[in-house]
């Protein structure tokens, strides 16, 4: 979907995605897997099945026909556990808009059925369609006073963005690390998720400078929007320094020791994260070459058999991959550098910022 540059979103569905009202998104399933709204639940007025069927009754018989089946399909003991699931969510959320793709006949019907059994909510003009439409706007068009934080990895820098009340945490709302080590073990959203959530972020944003960390164009399978990596290539930068130990020390407690929690509280035996960092290896080993892949490959061996320390993996991945690569990058925009130091003068440097 693409927008015009000179078209202007609607000022009620700006409203609307800024106050994050609660959406009963009706769509089916798959629709709702493909791309969603933050605040919304789906409780589809037509599953998955069912809305194939009704699809080629429209194509072979046309509207009346399909509409006729759909009534057929969602009828009795299925229509009254719907709409109970419907009553339960806004009894919960008294202010819900009633929301289908199109804001057409399946959010209509949703609420005549609703209001059949005494609740009454709006529902969403143009429904998904014109709300993604205006996330994309938003996201075209970045206005503001942009500060990027850079450092080697290791350098907390996700941990830094967290504590700026004037940041957008890409890496959070993609869910991934950043790396080719960094997948976590919830899936990452879709990009239409990722991107409706991060349009929502940015509307809520209220300060002049929004500081995010730099980013490469993708952060796990997930890309920025293209207005957004054009502005990260001009930012200004406040780069984080840290010593090889102190950055040892911050990916050993997060990739190591909070990984194997996150792990045993999936009931995940370790050696699937091994495995999983074996794998990243392997995505890696054209940069690396062979013996560095299989030394590296060993350490990370000997480390989960504990006849090794995983901090020997951590710091030879660093030193070998990592660090030649940033300072190759940090080379092509040096001049963007404005401030350096420790992530606490960091911190102090950019929490003055408007």
């Amino acid at each position: 979907m693409q927008t015009s540059p000179n078209e202007r979103p609607d000022e009620w569905a700006l409203a609307l995605l800024k106050q994050q009202q609660p959406l009963l998104d009706v769509r089916a399933p798959s629709e709702f897997q493909l791309g969603q709204l933050p605040n919304s639940f789906n409780a589809p007025i037509l599953n998955d099945e069912e809305r194939a069927q009704v699809g080629t009754a429209y194509k072979q018989h046309g509207h009346d026909a399909a509409v006729a089946l759909g009534h057929r399909l969602v009828s009795g003991e299925t229509k009254a556990m719907r709409i109970a699931a419907w009553q339960d969510f806004c009894h919960a959320n008294p202010e819900a808009f009633i929301m289908c793709w199109r804001g057409g006949q399946r959010s209509e019907l949703a609420q005549q059925w609703l209001a059949e059994a005494g609740l009454t909510h709006k529902r969403v003009p143009g429904g998904f369609k014109t709300l993604r439409k205006t996330c994309l706007q938003i996201l075209d068009d970045p206005r503001k006073n942009w500060w990027l934080v850079s450092g080697r990895t290791g350098s907390a820098k996700t941990v830094l963005i967290q504590t700026l009340r004037q940041s957008v945490d890409l890496e959070g709302l993609a869910n991934h690390r950043g790396s080719a080590f960094g997948r976590r073990l919830t899936p990452q959203p879709t990009p239409v998720t990722f991107e409706n959530a991060l349009a929502v972020r940015y509307l809520q944003h209220g300060f002049e400078s929004l500081i995010v960390e730099d980013e490469s164009r993708t952060i796990g399978r997930i890309g920025l929007p293209l207005a957004w990596h054009a502005q990260m290539q001009q930012a200004p930068i406040a780069l984080v320094e840290a010593t090889l130990e102190e950055r040892v020390e911050h990916i050993h407690k997060e990739y190591v020791q909070d990984a194997l929690v996150e792990y045993a509280a999936a009931k995940l035996p370790e050696t699937d994260l091994q495995a999983h960092y074996e794998g990243a290896v392997h995505r890696i080993k054209r940069r690396l070459g062979g013996v560095r892949v299989a030394e590296l490959t060993q350490k990370i061996q000997q480390a989960f058999s504990h006849q090794g320390d995983h901090r020997d993996w951590i710091s030879y991945l660093l030193r070998e991959y990592y660090d030649p690569m940033y300072d190759f990058q940090l080379q092509r925009k040096a001049d963007r550098v404005q401030f350096r130091g420790s992530r606490q003068e960091v911190q102090a440097f950019l929490m003055e910022q408007p």
